[in-house]
């Protein structure tokens, strides 16, 4: 079973995912995009590479707004699986802006 980081090993994670923070025990981010066409299509690159991880976001969007938490609901807590997706959310955000 995948275990929850600790604190150190987030710390360390944190210092390489530029704009992640943690909020409610989450990896959260808050993204903008220049259209709602964007925004969806950004969505739909982190849907594909999601499902193939079988780790998915809990995610909200509103126009041009996306907000991404990202938590392993079964290890209780942020584990590598999160940070990993993080990390691919970011290269992704990048085609986009």
């Amino acid at each position: 079973m995948i275990k929850p980081l600790t604190q150190n090993e987030l710390t360390n994670a944190l210092a390489g995912l530029k704009d992640w923070q943690i909020i409610d025990g989450k990896l959260h981010r808050d993204l903008k995009f220049k259209s709602f066409v964007e925004a969806f299509g950004f969505m739909s690159s982190i849907a594909i590479v999601a499902e193939s991880q079988g780790h998915h976001p809990e995610w909200f969007n509103v126009y041009n707004r996306v907000t991404i938490d990202l938590v392993t609901h079964d290890a209780g807590g942020i584990t590598d699986k999160d940070t990993e997706l993080a990390s691919i959310i970011n290269e992704l955000a990048k085609k986009f802006n």
